[in-house]
């Protein structure tokens, strides 16, 4: 392996690999993907995590894979800052869109490490669920990773990145101890990959505020992330033209930057809304979608033009996604007061009995009462939904996505 090179040359060596002619092309090929949402975490995970495994002993290409189109790129503005801010762009990362097919690259010659899941699923699951090899993650075990693996790492943290800083911390530091210290390209390269730590973990513990989320791990693994930045203060030499990458630092300034990107959803449509941060699986033969969005009900109904026009638009990208069950789980702080809402949609009779089990076994927990008085409620022949507040802030996706599975599976 060459000496180490910065994020953008790095992706641009792993698109090239990928790019490469059959005949031509070394493998097996291993991949670092993060979870079908596509969130901060699961996005900058994979390439933090790809990259120090590459550039350390055994010295193994990684592919970090955004697992998302590369046009739904555009629905994350957050994920463009944080890569300026590491010296790259969109334009350099690898998405679905280039992954080859199956003929071209056969299942079998690729390995598949998962950060920030520990489960493939979609069409991801069915070409290449045989080959995952390793693991990264902070959800629930769901037993798929092979237990004798030689990365598998399933622990509670606000952040992923946090638990591929503490894996990677030792390989990072051999890396920037045989390189010169006084080199500014080390310094460089070491302050890029410290970004793509360091938005993830602040946007995901809300700055390392929220007590219900952050945990030690991530608490060590930002002071770490920021003893790369000159202890977090003054401006960062860097070598790269990024336009962003130079900015001074400052932990909460660059939280908030971030933030703001990523709650301003007023530019995208409904749709792109519904999609922008969405996960999906099937348990008892009812595909069950979830979308998160940085808004309240409120919000998303005066975008769509009353209770009605927002009911519609949900109805039409269940159908899209052909789910028998759906949940939209909103996030919002419009009033300086952090809040969760949910809405939940059984469109199967399956998943209204589902549905209905939820709403028994788990509203008590979940704090749920109903939201503006029932005006998003429904109950007619084979649709079932209710829209309610929750009054547990703790539970966010991570714990009800396997309520509503499990709700499913009995």
């Amino acid at each position: 392996m060459t000496p180490r090179a910065s994020v953008k040359t790095f992706l641009a060596t792993a698109r090239t690999a990928l790019a490469a002619p059959p005949s031509k092309r070394q493998t097996p090929l291993t991949f670092v993907v993060g979870n079908e949402s596509a969130d901060l975490d699961s996005l900058c995970s994979a390439i933090l995590l790809a990259y120090l495994r590459t550039y350390a002993p055994p010295h193994t290409l990684h592919i970090p894979l955004c697992h998302i189109p590369r046009d739904d790129l555009s629905l994350r503005p957050e994920f463009t800052s944080v890569l300026r801010r590491a010296g790259t762009s969109p334009e350099d990362v690898v998405t679905l869109s280039e992954l080859p097919s199956p003929e071209s690259l056969s299942p079998a010659d690729t390995r598949w490490l998962l950060v920030d899941h520990n489960a493939l699923t979609g069409q991801l699951a069915q070409l290449y669920g045989a080959q995952v090899e390793a693991c990264v993650d902070h959800h629930a075990d769901e037993g798929k990773v092979p237990r004798d693996s030689l990365l598998r790492v399933i622990e509670k943290t606000g952040s992923c990145a946090s638990l591929v800083v503490e894996q990677c911390r030792d390989a990072w530091d051999a890396l920037s101890a045989s390189s010169s210290s006084a080199s500014e390209e080390t310094r460089a390269i070491d302050t890029n990959l410290a970004y793509l730590g360091l938005g993830p973990i602040l946007i995901d513990t809300s700055n390392l505020q929220n007590a219900d989320k952050t945990t030690k791990s991530d608490i060590d693994a930002a002071a770490y992330l920021e003893s790369k930045l000159k202890g977090g203060s003054g401006p960062i030499a860097t070598t790269s033209s990024a336009s962003d990458s130079s900015k001074p630092y400052e932990r909460k300034s660059f939280h908030d930057e971030i933030a703001h990107l990523k709650e301003d959803i007023t530019s995208l449509s409904l749709r792109d809304n519904l999609r922008k941060d969405y996960k999906e699986w099937e348990d008892a033969g009812v595909r069950l979608g979830t979308s998160s969005v940085p808004q309240d009900f409120a919000f998303l109904a005066k975008q769509a033009g009353g209770e009605d026009k927002l009911a519609e638009a949900i109805r039409e990208w269940a159908k899209e996604k052909e789910l028998g069950l759906m949940a939209v789980l909103t996030t919002s702080s419009n009033d300086g007061k952090f809040k969760r809402e949910m809405l939940v949609w059984a469109q199967s009779e399956k998943g209204v009995q589902a549905a209905q089990r939820f709403d028994k076994q788990c509203s008590e927990e979940l704090g749920l009462s109903p939201w503006s008085n029932g005006k998003l409620d429904l109950d007619e022949a084979g649709h079932w939904r209710r829209c309610w507040t929750q009054a547990n802030l703790k539970n966010s996706r991570k714990q009800i996505a396997p309520m509503l599975r499990e709700a499913l599976n009995v």
